[in-house]
């Protein structure tokens, strides 16, 4: 366990390949939260903010949601159907999935199926015919080959976090989307990555844009090594849970102002740096070296700071009689045997 304070991210990526991200929101998770919980209230405020700002208008495309492997993507589908959202969430390789039922007989009594024969994603031989197929040559993976099937569901029990679910279980049925691609950097037989899609009917069109905005994802991996690394947000040792947050919130405001700036800034690169092509290719750090040029030329609402002498601090002999506070930092087996 690595003693910190957990936070779920919300940020839009851009198309292509690039270093920024716009951070939305982040919210912190406490020890006895449930992470599916948090992650669809997130998502739900989120898009409530986007609508009340005019973002997002009833007659735009749905928003596209990404998420990594770790997520009960079919969860948050059934938390959010009522939302303009589409999910693409990375599932294990070890995952069985069912196919739709067939019709029931006419001459046939009884309940009729509720689930279709089983797709197990590890074994190629209970793989029915895909519904659509999509074939790209990209620069990086080379010859990159996405397969969809349609309307596969998983097959729901009362446990984890069905197990308070009043009523019969749901049939969430989406579109399951396989990945492969001719290399990787440093691997040059790569397995194939997983997808499932909220969409039940995704056409060949929409798997090609669903599987190039999974790979898009990752940009947000760069922003939290520049948040580390650069902009200092895991630096200060903090005891306490809500100035985390506004540490958090500082260096999302730090983050937001140079990307604002980014077409404003100069390129001041090292000599050993390739140039910049365009003004918007520069990545954050570039943009921060160079931020230092712009900030003169703004307004500044504060006042110039006032020279003072430190005070006399604490008075000799003196002691601290309280303690410092303790944290819940992580989880512990009590609460996780609570929520598997």
């Amino acid at each position: 366990m690595i003693p910190g304070w957990p936070y779920s991210f919300v940020a839009a990526l851009e198309p292509g390949r690039t270093s920024w991200t716009a951070m939305l929101d982040a919210v912190r998770i406490n020890p006895n939260d449930d992470l599916t919980t948090v992650t669809s209230t997130q998502v739900r405020e989120v898009v409530d903010r986007l609508r009340l700002a005019g973002q997002h208008r009833p007659e735009d495309p749905t928003i596209l949601i990404v998420f990594d492997a770790g997520y009960d993507i079919t969860r948050l589908t059934y938390l959010l159907a009522d939302l303009p959202v589409e999910l693409v969430g990375r599932i294990r390789s070890d995952r069985v999935l069912a196919l739709p039922a067939s019709a029931r007989p006419a001459a046939r009594t009884g309940r009729p199926a509720k689930h279709g024969p089983e797709f197990a994603l590890a074994d190629a031989a209970t793989h029915s015919e895909p519904a659509a197929s999509t074939r790209t040559d990209t620069d990086r993976y080379g010859l990159a080959e996405a397969t969809a099937w349609h309307r596969l569901h998983p097959i729901l029990k009362h446990r984890g976090n069905w197990a308070d679910h009043a009523g019969p279980l749901p049939t969430i049925e989406g579109t399951l989307l396989r990945l492969r691609v001719q290399y990787l950097p440093g691997d040059r037989n790569p397995k194939p990555v997983w997808l499932w899609c909220s969409d039940p009917d995704a056409t060949a069109a929409e798997v090609d844009r669903y599987w190039r905005t999974f790979l898009r994802r990752f940009d947000i991996e760069h922003t939290f090594r520049f948040f580390k690394q650069t902009l200092g947000w895991t630096r200060p040792h903090l005891r306490d849970p809500h100035a985390a947050d506004r540490w958090t919130w500082l260096v999302i405001a730090a983050h937001t102002q140079l990307r604002l700036a980014r077409n404003l800034t100069h390129d001041l690169r090292r000599p050993w740096e390739k140039p910049a092509t365009r003004p918007y290719r520069l990545t954050p750090a570039r943009v921060r070296r160079g931020f230092r040029n712009l900030r003169p030329m703004t307004a500044l609402p504060a006042r110039a700071p006032k020279p003072s002498r430190p005070g006399p601090g604490r008075p000799p002999g003196s002691k601290n009689k309280q303690p410092a506070p303790h944290q819940p930092v992580g989880k512990n087996p009590h609460n996780l045997h609570q929520h598997s």
